[in-house]
């Protein structure tokens, strides 16, 4: 069979570029339109028009938008510090520096969100198409569960999906900060007024809480919160990673990964040095699909936000 015949359940197909994508849930063309929309918009704040900006385009140097930030500008800091100060002042070299700042705060959004679905394709080709252990032996029917390396390898394909998403949402929270706190004077070059902070510091966007984007509080951004935090300080989500097969007449006809207890706020469910409970069998591996789109969703809306409010600043 090419192609799945149930249409509501999540299925990924292999692109030939070495990528899984999934059948539905992913918004990644979607959320790159409104990124691109982002970085024009950007140009067109601090350059006046974008077409101002096309046209400084054609004669800035290369190392203004890639050292420092790409693997093709092999100069180091002294020398950067050098070509800066060399510049004709007929270029605006700081204002170009700043822009390309902020515009580098728009691609990591970009590649980020690729991460994410990357990352979640791997973890799901992992649990159903590697082999979890060898020898493979027979089995008896029931529910059992596996402990290997292909197993860690899973785990950690789950683990950094959250890391990740935790990544976005600070990557966006800076990006609207920056947004909203646009430099207008380039005698030097000026640092970012979002360089230190973080999704914690979102109060300080005008429209933080805003309903249906990633700074509305709510369920999926705190339990996101919360497996980061618990996988980088504290520990991983399971004692003994594991992935559970179920055998039926001595086939496996399905595998999950239980996910620790979450309160209804989206914070794992303790007792004094114990959070993670099991209760609930809560098998992450079918709702990670929908965890990530409803990600995805909030995160376009925040984005279309952030563009319209630098849309409106260059119409005014």
């Amino acid at each position: 069979m090419d192609s799945p015949s149930d249409q509501f359940t999540t299925y990924f197909y292999y692109d030939p570029q070495g990528a899984w994508y999934p059948t539905k849930g992913h918004l990644l063309y979607e959320l790159d339109n409104v990124c691109v929309r982002i970085h024009d918009a950007f140009a067109a704040s601090l350059f006046g028009t974008f077409g101002a900006f096309y046209d400084f385009l054609k004669v800035c140097p290369e190392f203004i938008y890639t050292a420092g930030m790409n693997s093709e500008a092999p100069i180091g800091k002294a020398l950067f510090e050098q070509f800066i100060s060399k510049m004709p002042e007929e270029i605006p070299v700081n204002k170009a520096l700043y822009l390309f700042d902020c515009r580098k705060l728009v691609s990591s959004i970009q590649e980020c969100s690729k991460e994410v679905i990357q990352l979640q394709d791997e973890f799901y080709r992992a649990l159903n198409m590697d082999k979890l252990f060898f020898p493979e032996i027979e089995e008896d029917d029931g529910i059992r569960y596996v402990t290997s390396p292909a197993v860690t390898k899973i785990f950690a394909f789950l683990g950094f999906i959250f890391v990740r998403l935790h990544s976005l949402l600070d990557y966006v929270a800076k990006l609207a900060i920056e947004s909203e706190n646009l430099r207008s004077d380039f005698e030097v070059y000026s640092r970012l007024a979002s360089k230190k902070s973080l999704f914690s510091d979102r109060k300080r966007i005008s429209f933080n809480e805003a309903k249906g984007t990633l700074l509305e509080a709510c369920v999926m951004s705190t339990e996101i919160e919360s497996v980061r935090n618990h996988l980088i300080h504290d520990g991983l989500l399971d004692d003994t990673p594991k992935v559970y097969r179920v055998i039926s007449s001595g086939i496996c006809i399905e595998k999950f990964i239980l996910f620790p207890d979450m309160n209804a706020s989206g914070r794992f469910e303790s007792y004094k040095n114990r959070n993670l409970f099991y209760g609930n069998e809560d098998k992450i591996n079918i709702r990670l699909p929908r965890l990530i789109l409803e990600f995805q969703e909030r995160l376009l809306l925040t984005l279309h936000l952030i563009n319209d409010n630098l849309s409106k600043t260059n119409a005014s």
